[in-house]
């Protein structure tokens, strides 16, 4: 009987890559949306419970994003471990070549392989998700997605279970009409309402403010110090409720991000100059050969013929017939880039914004124009792009420090945490984070 049990634990290793042994019983991950490093790294940010968690847990130096570095290209990656070529997550919001307003990526099934929730689900565990991008309908116990600018009417249509959005409304926050979700602490204090009902075995958290704060002031400032207090608290508050429910030492608490954060000195319209050449002419009629999708800090080469290089080739002489005054700004991102990477394989090539730029849509006025406030998409190999990484609890090695690491790494450590079954991923664990 050992013998057929031992041959059917290596037959499953063969099949899945992994023997499934289960450090922890469960894994909350909680991201701060705009999460930088430095948050924890430096002591001038107020962060005392990342630092108590740092001391008796791990953390990484520096985490790299996805291209673009945006949130829910980002945040799909976390839960699926590959990378937006192959979760098909491009960007926030949906590329419209008419120029029609942009629409978000919300629904669970614009996610093109299978996620942590799904295989978690699949075990028999409670699976919770609160705020998190591209989440309607997905397949967890617990959900309020974030389903961007749609309406709060639409969140809690899709909130589950049913009418858990009023329940939440009267149960934690005494009958309020709305929830003010972007308070970090609010957010948590749902997520304390859930842990301490149901204990959930995985629950992924998604709080904002932080974000918001560095889109409007940049990097630096007191709107973004509160805003990293508030993310700080809101961590507070999950690790009482997970003590509160008895599960604090069978629980490993991630806290980590989507993207870092650059300041915005010179906003980049490089449409204008599409425009100038006759490449784009009526968007509404079709009427264009080549455009930008602009993101933040990238921008990204649409052609309406995939197929013509010519146009493509034309596309990058107008950009190399730029000043140097103008060119410092951009740097481009080629198409062996792009597909080496795991990245938008419906685009000629990008642009990554240099020396504090960012990028517009528009298509009239001054091509180079100033900036201001924060933004981040840029390409992912620059530190003030990263984010981090710390993690507490069972199976983390304390006292671990990872210089370097990507986002696509981590499901396979929620993965062998819980000890899932699941797909081969882009990512790996990092050497010594975990005992074994």
């Amino acid at each position: 009987m050992k013998k057929q049990l031992s041959i059917a634990l290596l037959a499953l290793f063969i099949t899945t890559g992994q023997l499934l042994a289960q450090p922890a019983k469960h894994v909350i991950f909680l991201t701060i949306d705009g999460f930088r490093p430095d948050f924890y790294l430096d002591s001038g940010w107020q962060t005392p419970n990342l630092h108590a968690l740092m001391k008796d847990g791990a953390y990484a130096k520096g985490v790299n994003s996805v291209f673009p570095s945006m949130t829910y290209p980002s945040h799909t990656t976390i839960i699926t471990g590959v990378q937006p070529a192959r979760h098909g997550i491009f960007y926030n919001n949906l590329f419209t070549p008419d120029g029609a307003p942009q629409q978000p990526y919300w629904q669970d099934s614009s996610i093109h392989v299978p996620t942590i929730w799904k295989a978690a689900k699949e075990k028999g565990m409670t699976v919770a998700s609160l705020y998190w991008p591209v989440s309607a309908n997905a397949p967890v116990d617990y959900n309020i997605p974030d389903i961007g600018g749609l309406g709060d009417a639409v969140r809690e249509q899709y909130t589950l279970p049913q009418g858990f959005y009023a329940v939440v409304k009267k149960e934690v926050f005494g009958g309020v009409d709305k929830i003010d979700h972007g308070k970090n602490q609010n957010i948590a204090k749902i997520a304390a309402y859930v842990i301490k009902k149901s204990k959930p075995e995985l629950m992924t958290i998604h709080v904002f403010s932080v974000d918001g704060a560095a889109h409007a002031v940049g990097r630096y400032g007191a709107r973004v110090q509160e805003a990293v207090a508030d993310a700080d608290a809101a961590a507070g508050i999950i690790m009482d409720a997970l003590k509160e429910a008895g599960i604090w030492e069978s629980t490993v608490l991630l806290i980590g991000g989507d993207h870092g954060f650059y300041d915005v000195k010179k906003t980049i319209s490089p449409n204008v100059w599409l425009k100038e050449a006759g490449l784009i002419n009526d968007l509404k009629t079709g009427d264009w050969k080549a455009q930008f999708n602009s993101v933040g800090g990238s921008a990204y080469l649409y052609l309406k013929d995939p197929s013509d290089k010519t146009t493509a080739n034309k596309v990058k002489a107008l950009l190399e017939a730029q000043p140097d005054s103008v060119k410092q700004y951009y740097r481009i991102i080629s198409k062996e880039q792009l597909d080496k990477g795991g990245y938008n394989p419906n685009v000629a090539f990008a642009l990554t914004g240099e020396h504090d730029a960012s990028f517009s849509a528009a298509g009239t006025g001054d091509a180079v124009k100033p900036g201001k406030g924060g933004t981040h998409g840029h390409f992912p190999d620059t530190r003030n792009i990263r984010t981090g990484l710390v993690a507490h609890g069972p199976g983390i090695r304390k006292g671990a420090v990872i210089e370097e690491m990507n986002l696509r790494d981590m499901t396979p450590i929620m993965v062998k945490l819980l000890g899932i079954a699941f797909p081969k991923t882009d990512g790996k664990i990092p050497a010594g984070l975990m005992d074994n």
